[in-house]
This record gives structure tokens, sequence and C-alpha cells, in this order.
């Protein structure tokens, strides 16, 4: 375990050079040629990028300055934790098969892989780099890029653990897979570098649940996790962020799509006191879906910051893109969405909406949805808008003897539902509607704010 408290990015950068050796030699001698080779160019990609800083485009509007001051600890050492923080986020309606991690390692004792039926494999992926190594390599770090990501870079170079959920052709499971990863400081303030694959093969469908969430205090999530979508299949992936009040969280999903598949991504997010979700998707094949639904709630001086991006390789695609804000207090929220349209791409068809919520004079947004387009044969639009809750439609709920905190709290979870009624698993959208109501939007918070 070493820790770090360093000033300024080019440190930062070094620091993280400087430990990839040691990690090295702690990896297991039978980790395989190719992956220990694909790390190195990870690592090299990291140190060429550097350690991010705000006068990067990708990066203006972000707050990086607490993972420079924090005394972060590089560990990874398995770690335990209480079955009743299992419980507290889990989904105790959802009748799922569960794989759970605790500070990215894979707990067999707290998972449940029995329904898996056949042609559906799951499991830990430091257990099946171990087994059967040669099936990992024609899929991890293959598709998915760290070339302009530090942090998928770091992700790619420091992973030990995290899952791999395979479904076989045709293969058709009814039940969500749930991806349960729990973090816990401890007082350590670690690091940690979960990592998911999934493999949809031809024609095959699925369901699954990633959460993150976590206690004990400050840590510093750097989740990644890789999707990729076969010839004609559907897969519905719900990644639900609830991580500890002070953790931060900087995560990177990328989704590649074969021709005739469909992928309906959601992501909602309410926990850390920052947040980075990088979500890129590409629609690498003819008539592909490709769905896109976020909600982001933030309080306090909490940051979420949500980078998205969508490039249309091949003709006929079609994507949707919602992404909805909901900020109180001196919270600040941030939607850079990109849609890139190649010239091969024609037919295209492809939306994207960012829409904000201001629930105080001091809460911030900063909306910048983008097209750039190589076709001429497409129907492209993007759009944002930013505003308060209506006046007209509070004044009608008060009239109807509903307090003030009561029908704000009303208005903004109409606001919200319209992202969680997407979800397609019911348990998870009962669990969003009790956690969204109890929280950020509840009138006892609304009631304190009136003070």
């Amino acid at each position: 375990m070493t820790a770090i408290s360093i000033q300024n990015h080019k440190d930062k950068t070094e620091f993280f050079v400087s430990q990839f050796n040691r990690f090295e030699r702690r990896l297991s001698a039978k980790e395989p040629v190719w992956l220990r080779e694909i790390r190195k160019e990870a690592i090299a990609r990291f140190e060429a990028l550097g350690f991010p800083t705000n006068k990067t485009e990708e990066w203006r509007n972000a707050n990086l300055k607490p993972l420079l001051e924090r005394e972060f600890a590089l560990s990874f050492q398995p770690a335990k934790i209480d079955r009743r923080i299992v419980e507290e986020f889990d989904y105790p309606a959802m009748d799922a098969v569960r794989l759970t991690f605790v500070n990215g390692r894979f707990v067999e004792k707290f998972s449940s892989l029995d329904a898996l039926p056949a042609g559906v494999q799951a499991g830990s992926l430091a257990a099946a780099l171990n087994e059967d190594p040669a099936w990992l390599e024609s899929f991890l770090a293959r598709k998915g890029s760290y070339e302009e990501n530090a942090f998928a870079a770091l992700n790619t170079a420091f992973f030990t653990d995290g899952a791999y959920i395979h479904f076989s052709r045709k293969a058709e499971i009814e039940k969500p897979i749930h991806l349960l990863y729990l973090s816990t400081a401890k007082g350590d303030s670690p690091i940690l570098f979960p990592r998911t694959l999934i493999v949809a093969g031809e024609g095959s469908r699925g369901t699954i649940v990633e959460t993150y969430a976590g206690t004990g205090g400050a840590y510093w999530n750097n989740p990644l996790t890789e999707a990729l979508a076969g010839e004609d299949s559907r897969i519905e992936h719900s990644k639900i962020q609830r991580e500890d009040a002070a953790a931060h969280h900087i995560s990177t999903t990328q989704i590649h799509l074969d021709r005739h598949s469909a992928y309906k991504h959601n992501s909602v997010m309410f926990g850390g006191a920052f947040t980075r979700n990088d979500l890129s998707s590409v629609l690498d094949g003819e008539d592909v879906e490709n769905i896109m639904y976020g909600l982001y709630l933030a309080g306090e001086r909490q940051i979420m910051d949500n980078n998205t991006k969508i490039i249309h390789a091949k003709p006929h695609g079609h994507s949707w893109e919602l992404y909805k804000g909901i900020l109180a207090d001196k919270a600040k929220g941030v939607f850079r969405g990109r849609i890139r349209v190649e010239k091969d791409a024609q037919k295209t068809d492809a939306k994207q909406s960012n829409r904000n919520l201001l629930l105080s004079e001091n809460a911030e947004t900063s909306s910048m949805p983008q097209l750039e387009i190589y076709a001429d044969d497409v129907k492209c639009t993007h759009g944002s808008t930013t505003g308060q809750l209506d006046e007209e439609a509070l004044f009608y709920l008060r009239s109807r003897g509903i307090d003030l905190a009561s029908a704000r709290t009303l208005l903004t979870y109409a606001f919200a539902s319209e992202i969680v009624k997407e979800i397609g698993v019911e348990a998870i959208r009962e669990k969003l509607d009790e956690i969204i109501r109890g929280g950020i939007l509840s009138p006892a918070r609304e009631k304190e704010q009136e003070k």
C-alpha cells in the first residue's frame, strides 16, 4: 500500500508510472503474456497523456483538485464488508443472478450464480484469466480504447479483478444479472480499479444491472466497463451510482455494436462528492440501435460531470440520447455530449437532448451538446434546456391544499420519472423511486432549504 498526496498533475503522472513496476512484480506468474503487454502499452499511454488538467476541453468544467490534494492509497489487498452493507445496496425484490465485489475483488459468499442458464457464463475476471485466458484474449481491451482517456489507461494498467459476462450465440436469460461493486475506505482512502467485460454473442438477449456503492468515507473508484454486442443481440444495461458522499467516482463505459444489434444503456447517478461518467459507443454495423438515458441528482457541493460520445460508423444507424440533471444547493452539473457521423454512415437518425432543473439559485449547470457530421443524408438533432420549477404548476398544487415543499417534490419527481420509468427492471425502478423521493427531493430537505 502506497499513499499519495501530490499537489500537481506532473507529479501525479510520475507517481503512477513509478508504481507500475512494483505492481507488475506482484502479478501472478500465470498472467498471460498478451495481457502484460497490454498493461505496458496502457501505462505508456497514460504517461504520454498525463493526468488531466482543466486546460483540456473535455475536463474544463471538472474539479480534479481533490484528487491531487487527498492522500489516497494504492492498495490491491482484499477488503471485508459486513453482510448488512451488501443487503443495503442490493435490491431484495429483484430475482437476479448476483456477483458481488468488495474493493474490486470477487466475493463468492455474497454472490449467487446458480440461476445461470446454459449458454450464459459469468464470474470473476481474475479467475477466468487463470483458468481460460485464451478466450479472453479476443475480447479484453480489444474494442475498448485507452488511447485518449488517461483514466481508462490507468484501469487497464492496474486492474486485478472484476466481472465477465458471456452470452453465447442465441443465449437468453430472463433474470437480470446484477454486478454489485461495493467499496469501503476503512481509513485507507484506496484507489480502486474494477473491470467489467460484457460479451453478447449473435442473437443473444440479456439484462444487466451494474451498481456502484460504498461506505466508510473517501475513496477513489476508477472502474472501466467494456460491452461488445454481437449481430442481432439485444441488451439492456443499467448503471446505478450510489457511492459514499465523500467518494470520487470516475468511470469509463465503452460499447461496441455489431450489425442489427440493439443496446439500451441507463445511467442513474446521485452518490459521491465528484462523479465523472465517460460513456461512449460505436455503431459499427448497419441497422444498429443505441439508446442512452441518464439521470443525475446532486445537492450540497456535489459535482456530476457527464461526457458521452456516440459514433455512427455505418449506414442506417439509430441513436436516441436523453440526459436529465436535477441540481440543488451549490451542486454543479455538466453534460458534454457528442454525436459523430462518419462519411459512410448514410441514413443515420440521431437525436440528443439534455434537460436540467435547478432547485436553488446557487446550483450551476453547463451543457454542451455537439454534432459532428460527415455524411450528407442524415437526420440529426440536438438540444439543451435549463430551468426552474413551473410557478403556475406550483400555484395549482398549492391551491389544492398541498404544501409548498410537497408540491416542489411532486414536480421534481415528475421530471425525474421520465428516465426512471425507462429502466426495464421493476425492482430497480421501485428502489430508485424510494431513494429519489426520500433524498434530494424530500419535503424535509425542501423545508430545511426554505429556512
